[in-house]
């Protein structure tokens, strides 16, 4: 249909009201005008400068030789906890080659420590074979030996490597079934400390946490830990508020953007979610202090393309929806005249975003990427008006048909590409030519999303009316019950991150820091919608508790 005939049939602001739309019942924002709070608070040039002092210390420890290899792990696994790694990151990457090149897999270590040089030295991209578990068997029946059983310590680090696993490493499947059936059957008989270790990593594995919440949630169990270095805590606790005091300022201007305009009235369809959106998909992925622009950034672009993914799902008319589509194509204020006055204002509020975005890359000479961040919505808009369609004439695809679309409506190359966008130096042009190319890591991060969402949303979504999702088409397809999709689908959830884990293998095609956006977006995914959709139900997730711990309650000191 042509786009003029269109925009005759499209309804003109004046009868909008009338036309019938999908429901929607979202529970207003919790937060209210909380963050606004945030503006006037100046941080402790004291306080800055004791931080810098304590920081010198830490970096001493790290370079004093130690009586054993252990002690260095230990010392670089808290620092990475305690989320002040950042501050180390030259320094942690030369220990760890060290140990790398040093380490014999004939060594006598107990299994906490090998499960530690494992997952330290894998996390940081070494391929070093989880063969050296098998001492850790039996010779005759290759179970792992029953005296690991009393050891809780160490079936929790191996526990945690095995989150490090990639495809074909069948001993560290074996040992996570090994691990979790044994940590579950004793957490509740433990000291109090360990208990709420193992029940903490059993919910919440390392390697899929957010970065912030395992620092917060680190913290309090290593200040109980009789072995802790005092200036190492004291140094990550107030590391820890400075950055908070960064975040908070930064919510507080993105909650008066966000403020200014006044979705709440103008589109009351849409999710009012700012502050879950800041905590999800821009403070998950970067918390560093370089980064700020980057976060300020993604947060708003994420917040344009959260209205626009409520237009397509809850209030757009077919017809009203292939007009906002082509006007994102021509991405032009001129474009709007056919649209109604909603899909106005967020068209509006979108292009000044990305003008702003514009403005500032152009200062720093970087102004090929906002062409990247615009194709990405371009392309973005289009998948989810496939979507709309297939909705629109209750069509349920294939498992195969549905996951090439499904991987471009969960918005994930999109997301990376904006957090690519204000990463400074580091994210060349090729960089964004590689991520064009829609490669593994990427994939198997936009898989681990979908699923993920599906699986935790398909209830509310069935509720409303909705019957194209993962868990739906796994079952028409196979002939599945609910119960047997949802495992099948976390089977290749586990998959996925098989392929993100490979993907951080040496050597890497893209720098690192690169790769550790794809993941980090991929846990906040993981922790969103865990058992819930943590963005939408806000108000009774988990998500509202790790924004109070991150972003309201500073550490006791």
């Amino acid at each position: 249909m042509s786009l003029q005939v269109l925009a005759s049939q499209a309804q003109r602001p004046d009868t909008i009201a009338h036309v019938k739309r999908k429901s929607t019942n979202y529970t207003p924002s919790i937060w209210g005008d909380h963050f606004l709070s945030y503006a006037t608070k100046e941080v402790d040039i004291k306080l800055e400068k004791h931080v810098r002092e304590l920081k010198e210390e830490v970096k001493r420890m790290l370079m004093d030789p130690v009586k054993k290899p252990s002690q260095k792990l230990d010392l670089v696994d808290d620092i990475q906890r305690l989320g002040v790694s950042y501050h180390f990151e030259n320094e942690i990457d030369e220990i760890l080659k060290q140990i790398h090149h040093s380490y014999s897999y004939g060594s006598v270590d107990d299994l906490y420590t090998t499960a530690l040089r494992f997952r330290l030295l894998r996390q940081q991209g070494y391929n070093v074979s989880c063969d050296i578990f098998n001492k850790f068997k039996e010779e005759n029946d290759q179970k792992f030996k029953a005296s690991l059983l009393s050891d809780v310590s160490g079936l929790l680090s191996l526990y945690e490597a095995t989150h490090l696993r990639i495809h074909g490493e069948d001993i560290l499947e074996e040992a996570l079934a090994f691990t979790t059936t044994h940590l579950e059957s004793v957490k509740h008989s433990l000291s109090p400390s360990l208990s709420k270790q193992v029940a903490h990593s059993l919910n919440q594995p390392l390697r899929k946490g957010i970065p912030r919440v395992e620092a917060r949630y680190y913290l309090s169990i290593y200040q109980e830990c009789d072995s802790h270095n005092k200036t190492l805590l004291t140094f990550a606790k107030l590391d820890f508020n400075l950055l908070q005091k960064l975040h908070q300022k930064e919510l507080c201007e993105i909650t008066r953007w966000w403020k200014d305009l006044d979705v709440r009235n103008k589109l009351p369809f849409t999710r009012d979610r700012i502050t879950e959106i800041y905590f999800i998909w821009s403070l998950s992925a970067y918390f560093e202090p370089q980064y700020s622009f980057a976060r300020r950034t993604s947060c708003k672009v994420t917040a344009i393309l959260s209205i626009v993914d409520d237009i397509y799902d809850n209030c757009g008319t077919l017809e009203e929806l292939e007009l906002f589509t082509e006007a994102i194509q021509r991405w032009d204020i001129r474009a709007t005249d056919p649209l109604p006055d909603y899909m106005k204002v967020c068209y509006k509020a979108m292009l000044e975003v990305y003008t702003e975005i514009e403005e500032e890359l152009a200062k720093e000479g970087k102004l090929y990427r906002i062409h990247y961040a615009r194709e990405a919505m371009k392309k973005q808009v289009k998948s989810y008006f496939l979507e709309a369609k297939w909705l629109h004439h209750q069509h349920i695809p294939t498992m195969d048909e549905y996951m090439v679309l499904s991987l471009e409506t969960t918005a994930y190359l999109m997301l990376i590409t904006i957090s690519f966008v204000g990463m400074g130096d580091i994210a060349t042009q090729d960089s964004f030519n590689w991520l064009a190319t829609y490669p593994k890591a990427v994939k198997g991060a936009a898989v681990v999303c979908r699923l993920m969402d599906d699986i935790a949303d398909h209830k509310f979504e069935q509720n409303r009316g909705y019957v194209t999702s993962a868990v739906e088409c796994y079952m028409k397809e196979y002939g599945a019950t609910e119960e047997e999709a949802i495992t099948g689908l976390r089977r290749q959830v586990s998959d996925a991150w098989k392929d993100i884990n490979e993907s951080f293998l040496l050597p890497n095609v893209v720098p690192r820091p690169l790769l550790i956006r794809i993941l980090n977006l991929a846990c906040a995914m993981d922790v969103a919608y865990k058992n819930e959709d943590g963005y939408t139900t806000h108000h009774e997730s988990v998500i509202k508790d790790f924004v109070v711990s991150t972003l309201v309650q500073s550490v006791p000191v």
